[in-house]
């Protein structure tokens, strides 16, 4: 074999072992994700689980942010293989949003740190993320999103054509769909809910995570019909609604 083809042939197991190292990495964060949550893994703990110097998971991630948007997308991939196989084009679309809606819920419920590092992103400005993560990064968790999204997306314009959901742009509704599930799954992850009580004394209860996740599935819904469930106005001039 000449020597050229010996090069190659390192070059590519170089490769390979970067690839499985950084496997290894994301698959140790998302461990301890779902351990801890995403405020108590430590790039320190990650690099012992891996059995690693954690300086050489910054050779391989340009830091923390960059490290928690791949664990992300594993977790999306994961998502996306529970919609697909959840989903039936036979259904009304309603049945059909209803059905992945729920698995969307109980996936958030499974692994509450998904939730928690979703809503981390979306709470940083692009200009942010662009500094903190690099665009090959930046594209695998846009792809990552993109797909679960369009799955949704599908189903709005199926409702859509169907008459049953609201004419509105269906890429914009399913972003909004997901940001939305996410922020009122948060309240199962806090626990609490605040009431009035007593003037100065507010009360604070248990969050039933059942009625959480009823709730968060009906808002999907309604969301989605949207100005259809509203009565029709009278077209008589002069009249007030």
């Amino acid at each position: 074999m000449s020597s050229a083809l010996l090069a190659i042939g390192r070059r590519r197991t170089t490769a390979e072992r970067r690839r499985d190292r950084e496997r290894d990495i994301i698959r140790a964060t998302r461990g301890l994700f779902d351990e801890r949550g995403t405020i108590d893994a430590q790039i320190d703990d990650i690099a012992k689980r891996v059995g690693i110097n954690k300086a050489l998971i910054y050779r391989h991630f340009a830091g923390k942010e960059e490290l928690f948007a791949l664990t992300l997308v594993d977790y999306l991939g994961e998502l996306d293989e529970r919609l697909s196989q959840t989903d039936n084009p036979r259904r009304t679309p309603l049945n059909r949003l209803r059905r992945l809606s729920e698995v969307f819920v109980d996936f958030c419920l499974e692994y509450p740190a998904f939730a928690d590092c979703a809503m981390s992103l979306l709470r940083r400005t692009g200009e942010e993320l662009f500094g903190e993560i690099t665009e090959p990064v930046m594209t695998k968790l846009g792809t990552a999103m993109a797909t679960a999204l369009e799955r949704i997306a599908a189903i709005l314009k199926a409702g859509q054509r169907s008459g049953v959901f609201d004419e509105v742009d269906t890429d914009y509704l399913a972003n909004h769909l997901y940001t939305q599930t996410l922020g009122s799954l948060h309240m199962a992850r806090v626990g609490l809910i605040v009431s009035s009580g007593q003037p100065g004394h507010p009360v604070v209860h248990h969050a039933d995570v059942a009625t959480v996740r009823a709730t968060a599935i009906t808002a999907t819904l309604a969301t989605a019909v949207g100005r259809k469930a509203l009565p029709k106005r009278s077209s008589r001039a002069g009249e007030k609604s």
